[in-house]
């Protein structure tokens, strides 16, 4: 694990409980320098059984899931509902700056080991819960997938069409992002530490942190105390405002683009001439004055006449030479990019955002995302590939807490680590 200098987090450690609801957590903490031990019960996370696998070899080993979600972290076992356990993790605790971990509320507690009796004997603890919704409230006990936090958190609501059921995320992105909020209270009660020495509970909810993502819907309500719609590929903008497509299919694939007036008439205008360079904007669109068009004077049947050829002229283009014209005429369209494009992105590439971690365990190397965000003083990065099952269990139960073999071998033998 690299600790230099000017990683963030490179004085700190932490204490990963988090199955996969909270895997996030851990690993966003050590791509910032933070020395993360992931901590799993003997044998292994279960969650280490949910693929894809690599190579499609179905192996707890060879996890793609857990590769992706446990870099930068170390791996020790340990069953930490048995007494001899429990005093192991608390000898950890005693030289962690941070404990994350996901299981119901007070189940910790009803170890001793929750925030209240850490903080005892390490009153700078940071400990952060990630639960379905949160500690306290009607809702606390109960359980939640990734569909159900969807769901809850209200973004669901306003996904796939109209007059369709609503779908999911095709990855779950109620864990990412509670993974992230989680990081975000931690790094705030971590600045109140260093101002004052004292440590926090911080309770992350998935229903809370997913309803950040939920698009316009609740700042929808607050302001115009109307219900926004799931419109599927247009865009719902008022129950008086007419329905405006946003994506279109064109040759390989599909862009966005939308219809602007007024201020941004002119962006809307750019796309019409670029069509008359091609022949293909009729006289009734090359009409239309967009600078002066007042979108809630648009009636329905008008705004669907002017769609028509614009979505024939997408058809005849493909998402690059769309994209590339729609910077060069300051058109507001996008290409809708799929996995390929993402990884060939001269953007990502310029920043350097994929890194290639070595895995020699399988004698191969991965290309993973790498950091999102780059600071001048301090340098995020993937710090090591996800840990093996108890890969570093000798050197911190031997190295670190002066275990010997033999203390190793007894424990091993109790199925305590």
């Amino acid at each position: 694990m690299s600790t230099e200098n000017q990683m963030a987090l490179a004085p700190y450690r932490v204490l990963d409980l988090t199955d996969k609801n909270g895997w996030m957590a851990g690993k966003m903490l050590g791509d910032l320098g933070a020395d993360v031990i992931k901590i799993e019960k003997p044998g292994g996370d279960p969650d280490r059984k949910i693929g894809p696998f690599y190579h499609d070899i179905s192996d707890p080993e060879k996890s793609l899931l857990w590769f992706a979600y446990n870099t930068s972290k170390r791996g020790i076992t340990l069953d930490i509902t048995t007494v001899e356990g429990a005093d192991i993790f608390k000898k950890l605790a005693k030289k962690a700056h941070f404990i994350i971990e996901s299981f119901r509320p007070g189940y910790l507690s009803e170890l001793y080991l929750g925030y209240s009796e850490i903080s005892n004997f390490n009153p700078g603890i940071i400990m952060t819960s990630i639960t379905p919704f949160g500690q306290t409230g009607p809702y606390k006990n109960f359980k939640a997938s990734d569909i159900v936090s969807l769901a809850m958190g209200g973004v669901m609501y306003h996904m796939g069409d109209p007059d369709r059921p609503p779908v999911r995320f095709s990855v779950e992105q109620t864990y990412a992002q509670a993974g992230a909020q989680a990081v975000v209270g931690t790094l705030i009660a971590h600045y109140y530490r260093l101002r004052t020495g004292n440590g926090q509970h911080v309770d992350v909810s998935m229903q809370e942190a997913i309803a950040f993502v939920a698009y316009m819907s609740p700042a929808y309500w607050e302001l115009e105390k109307d219900v926004f719609l799931r419109a599927g590929a247009k865009m719902f903008r008022g129950r008086d405002l007419p329905m405006r497509q946003i994506i279109y299919p064109c040759k390989d694939g599909y862009v966005c683009w939308q219809f602007l007036t007024s201020v941004q008439g002119d962006k809307t205008k750019a796309l019409v001439d670029l069509m008359d360079s091609h022949g293909m904007a009729p006289e009734f669109l090359k009409e239309v004055d967009f600078m002066s068009l007042n979108f809630e004077d648009v009636r329905q049947e008008d705004l669907e006449k002017w769609e028509e050829p614009i979505a024939r002229f997408f058809l005849m283009h493909t998402r690059e030479t769309l994209g590339q014209e729609a910077k060069k005429r300051g058109i507001l369209l996008f290409p809708i990019n799929d996995i390929k494009d993402i990884v060939k992105s001269p953007q990502l590439s310029f920043r350097q955002f994929w890194q290639t971690v070595e895995h020699p365990e399988i004698g191969a190397s991965i290309t993973y995302p790498g950091i999102c965000w780059h600071s001048n003083e301090s340098t995020p990065r993937i710090g090591c590939r996800a840990p093996l099952v108890g890969e570093h269990n000798e050197h911190i139960y031997i190295d670190e807490l002066g275990l010997s073999k033999d203390d190793l071998d007894s424990l091993s033998r109790k199925g305590i680590i």
